[in-house]
């Protein structure tokens, strides 16, 4: 046994080596890039050190299993010649040397290492990351070698490049990290917004002409005075002939003054409008109105024509959720009547309609009102009632030309005992 002292602390040895590679492979995949870059900015050097390692990740990778296959092989050899000697039998001590080295190496050369790194994959990285990048530049030969093997048959496959994230992608990756408890809800929706914020367009997010507040240009002053204080806007669109031809935006503050209301004339108080096609995207509109340093964009449709109005509390409220002050009045938009049936505001936009009752609607309108005089084929009226999929829709209360409020029922989904007895 004295004679294989010697091969059992290089055993010993490969093993510490194995279980180094499996830690280090494991902890380069799962280490948080932006922890790193955190600290490498606080003058971290070991943190800079592994995110130029890993700037790498093929050279890296090909260096770890490189390294982890030679300790292997070294193992599984001295263990084999260690057992034939010992058992003086080679089929037996070959038997008893492969099941041996196979538990010791699963055990303590890739389960145990593999989940302590995960555990702290960081911490791990810059530990392992001085002696791994010597091993980068010792094996840089077999490195290249591989490489070119690497080129060679992505080229024989034509495999393509991987895409980057998509949205659907993103999202989901915020839904795996609310569910692990790194993000709470409120951060989640927050995060949903953003990602979904350079999609939305103008159109999706305006207060359409027909429930704007604004005032002719031949508007007197106490009719004006009026409107600011029924509506409660600090700012009012101010048209000619018609709301088709807005010339400006009146300001509450330019319109009064510490004696009262101002004297100039109103064709002195507006400002200019700033107009924007009903496609632009809402991220450029935000970067509009700051450029211009305006509150509100008129937006217009492909005649030319007034659609409505986007304001920068319409935009923000996009990212953040509804914005109330204290002279808003809260209006709830779902109103539960029973179980299964909602009353359910038509200013509603369709994709909040299909994210509440998780459902998907082939539709051109962009609000419920929309959606319903489109499936109606005419003027709704109260009492108008269509089914869509599983969903009962009752016209409520309506305003002008266009439904305000609909009650929807949503129909149980049918078992598959219920189908078979309907057959």
């Amino acid at each position: 046994m004295q004679d294989h002292i010697w091969s059992i602390v290089v055993m010993v040895i490969m093993v510490v080596f194995s279980a180094y590679f499996s830690a280090t492979e494991t902890a380069f995949n799962a280490i948080n890039k932006t922890r790193l870059r955190t600290l490498a900015e606080k003058g971290n050097k070991r943190a800079e050190r592994v995110l130029k390692l890993a700037e790498n990740y093929d050279k890296l990778l090909s260096t770890i299993l490189i390294g982890n296959n030679i300790v292997n092989i070294v193992l599984a050899s001295l263990c084999t010649l260690m057992f034939v000697d010992l058992l003086q039998s080679q089929d037996t001590g070959a038997t008893v040397s492969t099941v041996v080295s196979t538990v010791v190496v699963l055990i303590f050369g890739e389960v145990t290492p593999k989940s302590l790194a995960k555990e702290q994959p960081e911490n791990w990285a810059m530990f392992s990351a001085p002696f791994l990048k010597m091993l980068v530049i010792l094996l840089t030969p077999l490195n290249f070698l591989f490489g070119l093997w690497k080129t060679l048959i992505t080229r024989l496959t034509k495999a393509e490049e991987s895409p980057k994230m998509t949205q659907d992608e993103l999202l989901m990756l915020v839904d795996e990290v609310e569910q692990e408890g790194t993000i709470d809800e409120q951060e989640s929706n927050l995060l949903r917004n953003a990602i979904d914020f350079t999609d939305q367009e103008a159109e999706e997010v305006l207060t359409h002409r027909t429930d704007l507040e604004a005032v002719p240009m031949d508007a007197t002053k106490e009719e004006i005075a009026a409107i600011f204080s029924e509506s409660k806007f600090s700012r009012l669109p101010v048209y000619e002939d018609s709301i088709d031809n807005i010339i400006g935006i009146l300001h509450q503050k330019d319109f009064y003054t510490g004696t009262g209301v101002s004297d100039k004339p109103l064709a002195e108080l507006i400002t200019p409008p700033l107009f924007v096609p009903k496609s632009e995207k809402i991220s450029d509109l935000l970067g509009d109105l700051q450029k211009n340093k305006s509150h509100i964009a008129i937006v217009v449709d492909e005649y030319g024509g007034t659609l409505g109005i986007v304001t920068m509390e319409d935009i923000l409220e996009e990212l953040v959720g509804e914005i109330w002050d204290e002279h808003d009045a809260v209006v709830e938009s779902y109103k539960k009547l029973s179980e299964d049936t909602y009353r359910i505001d038509c200013t509603l936009s369709i994709d909040d309609l299909c994210q509440f009752y998780d459902i998907e609607l082939e539709t051109d309108s962009i609000v419920i009102g929309g959606w319903v005089m489109e499936m109606l084929g005419k003027i709704p009226e109260q009492g108008d009632t269509f089914t869509y999929d599983r969903l009962t829709v009752t016209v409520a209360e309506t305003e002008g030309h266009s439904a305000s409020w609909v009650d929807i029922t949503l129909a149980p989904e049918e078992t598959e005992t219920e189908e078979e007895e309907e057959n």
